[in-house]
């Protein structure tokens, strides 16, 4: 420590210690002084602060000992009064004592003059309170108004390693110089500090710090240096991934949490060790290609799709658009279409969770002809633009077939899978033997045809939302059907309802919230934790029936006539409801291989003395050589385990941008406006509780992290409504919110979650697309 180092004190003490220390801000003259005073010299205290800071306007600021402490911040626990004359002086100073609820006599008040002409403010932090590690974080808005952030405010967020070689916007420079000077005088002490901009009369800008306090982040988890060779190595994998590839089209690529196998939604962007490499073994390795090849797109297989940097989980969008180029494009045309797809992406990054939507054309619709106007005005031919039509039509059309679509074939695997399972579980396999089978048929008879039945969904959803957009259904009508598709989450619902616990837990037992989690309780091991067996479980009110009109009816033949849709409405009808209820009812049965794997490994991690949390950070991959191999199981699974761990330690301590634009941006990054989905077009005003602190959910907007299936045990609680961190348009809790009629938000992105599950009372309208903080 040197001579120059400060100590921190109360908010009006540190700031008086800093006035002629810092200079890459100012801070304005300031007086304070202690409750214990101003009851006894009420009238020197109101003289000495117009005497020092003049007449006013000035702000009168809370000072109290029990906020910006080592133990504590409280910010923004206490009361700041803006605008305050001679008049409302003590009145105002008034209000910030009582603000302390047992103020004490050497809680202190603190007064400044008011800042005109803000243009900017904002908190910086010398560490992200997340990740416990040095990255310099800027939330900040622009305009006048310096409580905006304070106040719960979402602003723009800038975040960039301590030793970032890449410059941040220009309007944060001298911002970030003022947090690596605070930081020197206390001596590397993370750092938390409020700041403003004002215009001077000249037109230049002028930074003030308006507090610094102790940032508490608990033990943290690396240097500088250390951060820099993680991301150094990042950067080169990163640069190495978007270079050209031959067997690819696209001249560079891009990286992203949420488009096509959407990690985010599924594992979470931190999976531990185990985790991730279940996703990987079951879906992203290979699955994904295969099926999607079959079912007429272009060949990927032996590409993996998902790459992890440091445990933190990407689709490589690139390998992405590629598969979604129908297998009979010619090369020069597929390599312009995945160059257009991922510029638009690059342009609008908010819908990187809704890329089968809003980016890629993937299948025939009823509005694609309009939908392809954006492909002419990139440029495109119209000669072009028509062999794309030509080639969706042929796809869609066999995989929609009543009679031969694929999605058939894969419907009947389930019943393989079913049948292998049960034959599995009864034998006398040891536990490793029946791991193994669980996730090789998990795969052939599971993962796969869901990989179909998921493209089955997704195009039966994109053609009912198509209907709405050429007005031959309405978004009524959209809603009625969906509500009226009988999903297994649906039926979960009603079983809740209507069977007793031991039935309802053999068919449902197997699900858990984090399908890939093993510290993840199933529901047959907790069923308290899920369900209030106590009381009966409400079966909710029925959904109408969908019905359409003869008119309609007869609309849509002769718009599936004219688009050359071969199947008649009643086909497609059937092939709509088909797709979504199968895709959740394939995901259901490959759960339940997975969820009965994930019981074995903690079985046999338990008999070499490792608990669940241990086998949470053991590599599928060493079950399955201690499986084929003789080798010490104890010693096997332990040196796994540590490793394991030291891995995802690395994990934990790393923060990277939902779109990973450039090599560049793994240093420093803003973060993205989000676009989150809305199902229904009502709107629920109710309290917020996050799924995870075990409160009673009913009645209340649920926050959840993603939108697994194994949290569908909310729907038997009469929840209010939904919120999502994670997840897609077309996801599990969409597609289960939509068939409910409940209010959701899937897919907020990290930021909006984070401020939307810490409040108290928000107000949904789904209706008008609006999220609204109420307390």
């Amino acid at each position: 420590m040197t001579d120059r180092t400060l100590q921190f004190s109360t908010k009006a003490g540190t700031l008086e210690r800093l006035r002629g220390r810092v200079t890459g801000g100012q801070i304005a003259p300031l007086i304070r002084f202690t409750v214990e005073r101003w009851y006894s010299e009420m009238e020197a205290c109101v003289s000495d602060v117009v005497d020092v800071l003049g007449a006013g306007p000035w702000i009168v600021r809370s000072s109290c000992l029990n906020e910006d402490t080592w133990s504590s911040s409280n910010a923004g626990a206490f009361l700041s009064v803006k605008d305050v004359d001679r008049a409302d002086l003590k009145s105002s100073v008034e209000a910030v004592i009582a603000s302390y609820s047992s103020a004490q006599p050497l809680d202190e008040v603190l007064v400044q003059p008011m800042l005109r002409d803000v243009i900017r403010s904002g908190v910086a932090l010398s560490h992200d309170i997340n990740t416990r590690a040095p990255y310099r974080v800027v939330n900040w808005s622009e305009g006048s108004a310096t409580d905006t952030i304070t106040g719960g405010g979402t602003g723009r967020i800038w975040q960039q390693a301590a030793l970032s070689p890449v410059a941040p916007p220009d309007e944060l420079n001298s911002i970030l110089g003022l947090l690596d000077e605070l930081l020197a005088l206390f001596n590397g002490a993370p750092i938390d500090c409020e700041f403003a901009v004002t215009r001077d009369c000249d037109g230049g800008e002028q930074l003030w710090l308006l507090q610094a306090r102790p940032l508490l982040v608990g033990k943290r988890v690396q240097s500088e240096q250390e951060q820099a060779r993680r991301l150094s190595t990042i950067q080169r994998q990163v640069a190495r991934g978007m270079r050209d590839h031959p067997f690819l089209k696209g001249r560079r690529s891009v990286y992203g949490v949420m488009p096509d196998w959407n990690p985010a939604e599924i594992i979470g962007i931190r999976p531990r060790p185990l985790a991730l490499s279940l996703y990987r073994d079951l879906i992203t390795d290979s699955i994904w290609a295969y099926q999607r090849h079959n079912y007429g797109y272009r060949n990927l297989r032996s590409f993996p799709l998902m790459p992890h940097f440091f445990g933190l989980p990407y689709i490589d969008v690139r390998l992405s658009f590629n598969s979604f180029i129908p297998a009979d494009l010619d090369d020069g045309l597929a390599g312009r279409l995945v160059d257009h797809y991922i510029d638009r992406l690059l342009a609008e990054p908010m819908l990187h969770d809704k890329v089968e939507f809003d980016i890629v054309f993937s299948c025939y619709t009823l509005d694609l002809p309009s939908r392809l106007e954006r492909l002419r005005a990139a440029g495109f031919s119209g000669a072009e633009t028509e062999i794309l039509s030509n080639s969706l039509r042929r796809l869609t059309n066999r995989i929609a077939d009543p009679k031969t679509g694929l999605w058939r074939t894969d419907a009947a695997k389930l019943e393989q899978l079913t049948a292998r399972r049960e034959a599995l579980q009864a034998s006398s396999s040891d536990p490793l033997e029946r791991i193994y089978w669980l996730l090789e048929d998990g795969k052939r008879y599971g993962t796969l045809p869901f990989a179909g039945l998921a493209r089955a969904g997704f195009i039966a959803v994109q053609m009912l939302s198509s209907m709405v957009a050429v007005g031959a259904l309405s978004t009524g009508d959209y809603d009625a059907f969906m509500s009226s598709v009988s999903t297994v989450g649906g039926q979960l619902t009603r079983d809740r309802a209507m069977l007793d616990r031991t039935t309802f837990l053999a068919r449902y037992g197997h699900l858990r919230p984090g399908t890939y989690d093993i510290t993840s309780p199933r529901y047959d091991d907790s069923p308290d934790l899920y369900f209030d067996w106590s009381t009966k479980a409400r079966h909710g009110q029925e959904a109408p029936p969908f019905s359409m009109t003869l008119p309609q009816m007869r609309e849509i033949a002769r718009l599936q006539d004219l688009h050359g849709l071969h199947a008649d409405p009643v086909g497609l009808f059937d092939f709509l409801q088909a797709g979504i209820e199968l895709r959740e009812l394939a995901k259901f049965q490959f759960s339940r291989n997975l969820s009965d794997a994930l019981s074995l490994v903690a079985e046999f991690g338990n008999e070499y003395g490792f608990n669940h949390e241990d086998m949470a950070y053991c590599d599928i991959g060493i079950l399955r050589e201690l499986h084929m191999g003789a080798a010490d199981p104890r010693s096997t699974l332990a040196r796994a385990i540590d490793c394991g761990r030291d891995r995802y330690a690395e994990t934990q301590s790393l923060s990277l941008p939902p779109v990973i634009a450039t090599p560049e941006d793994v240093w420093g990054f803003e973060w993205p406006a989000s676009a989150p989905n809305f199902v229904t077009q009502k709107n629920v005003v109710a309290p917020v509780v996050v799924c995870e602190s075990g409160e009673p959910v009913a009645g209340k907007i649920v926050c959840i992290p993603n939108a697994d299936p194994g949290f569908d045990w909310l729907f038997s609680h009469q929840i209010a409504g939904l919120v999502t961190a994670w997840g897609g348009a077309n996801s599990h809790m969409a597609i289960r919110a939509g068939e409910l009629g409940l209010p959701a938000v899937i897919g907020a992105g990290e930021m909006l979650y984070r401020q939307w599950s810490a409040a108290s009372h928000i107000h949904i309208d789904c209706g008008t697309r609006r999220v609204e903080v109420l307390a």
